[in-house]
């Protein structure tokens, strides 16, 4: 550690990085996905795939009966939302979707207390520690939110 600054001439720096708690919590999460299944149980990385793909399609389900059009995308634990009609693919079409009606069903999300990134440019994340509880509270809240979005139309 003499080699790192201030002590040392290597500069470091990282979100976390360093961080005794975020490497325990990195560390015990390893050990759950590395950790052989029980006879008939998923591992962990497609337990949470699947906990993921339940949010997703809960989110979609949510938007489409509040009559609001958005893009979902998942790979694994990672998603993202845009409200857009069109398939969002690059920048161009993601720099399309709807920013205000963002803001309008981020802040009701907040207001219910669901913590999301504070734009749609973002990648969100779900974790081993998300309950099935956790998911349906959100679902739950997205309903509420996205009708928040439609009645600012």
């Amino acid at each position: 550690m003499e080699q790192i600054a201030p002590a040392g001439p290597v500069y470091q720096a990282g979100t976390l990085s360093g961080n005794p708690l975020a490497m325990t919590a990195g560390i015990e999460t390893l050990k759950l996905i590395l950790k052989e299944p029980e006879p008939g149980e998923a591992d962990a990385s497609r337990a949470l795939t699947l906990k993921t793909k339940k949010l997703v399609l809960g989110l979609e389900s949510a938007a489409r009966e509040a009559g609001v059009k958005i893009q979902a995308h998942q790979a694994g634990s990672m998603f993202s939302i845009f409200f857009n009609e069109g398939k969002v693919k690059d920048y161009a079409s993601s720099a399309a979707s709807d920013q205000e009606a963002f803001k309008v069903w981020f802040r009701a999300m907040l207001e219910q207390g669901i913590y999301l990134a504070p734009s749609q440019f973002e990648t969100l994340f779900l974790s081993l520690a998300h309950t099935d509880e956790d998911i349906d509270r959100t679902i739950a809240a997205a309903e509420k939110a996205f009708a928040q979005v439609k009645s600012k139309k």
